[in-house]
């Protein structure tokens, strides 16, 4: 009977130790000049907010022009992924470390379908390459629009640091 109250004892040891252990840093890389953070790390996970393309021709507020962007969705996706690979290499990260895409299209505006081939043709060069031959899981889903309206696709990403 004595043997119960050590073994208990020492069982919730090492239950607190476990829990103590278990506790999850959270770092949220965010700027005042956006209503949502660029990423969040949650212990040794990034994740990347969804990333849109860049303008082909930036807006020049001197000449009030408004920003161009590119209305094809492989010249879109080619920027989506670039901006991904920086914002990884940012936080120390590279595609190798991408473990899940989520990838929004929307319609092309020449065609209103889906352009999946031109999207996946720029994702072939980031994954599954012969310089990176790693494939992260991933899931692809046609929308209706997206919240930029001249956005044909937008791209989330979770990476993992390995140790």
């Amino acid at each position: 009977m004595k043997f119960v109250p050590v073994f208990a004892a020492a069982a919730a040891m090492f239950v607190c130790a476990g829990a103590a252990q278990a506790q999850t840093v959270v770092k949220h890389i965010q700027s005042d000049k956006s209503f949502i953070a660029e990423g969040v790390w949650a212990g040794d996970t990034y994740y990347l907010s969804g990333q849109l393309a860049d303008p082909i021709t930036p807006a020049d507020p001197i000449k009030k022009t408004e920003a161009v962007y590119a209305t094809d969705t492989a010249t879109q996706a080619a920027s989506v992924f670039a901006k991904i690979k920086k914002a990884l290499e940012a936080q120390g990260l590279d595609m190798k470390d991408v473990v899940k895409l989520t990838v929004f299209l929307g319609p092309d505006p020449k065609t209103g379908k889906l352009d999946f081939k031109g999207m996946n043709g720029e994702y072939m060069k980031y994954f599954g390459s012969a310089d990176q031959p790693n494939k992260p899981a991933r899931s692809a889903f046609q929308v209706a629009a997206l919240a930029a309206p001249w956005a044909l696709l937008e791209v989330e990403a979770i990476a993992v640091k390995s140790h």
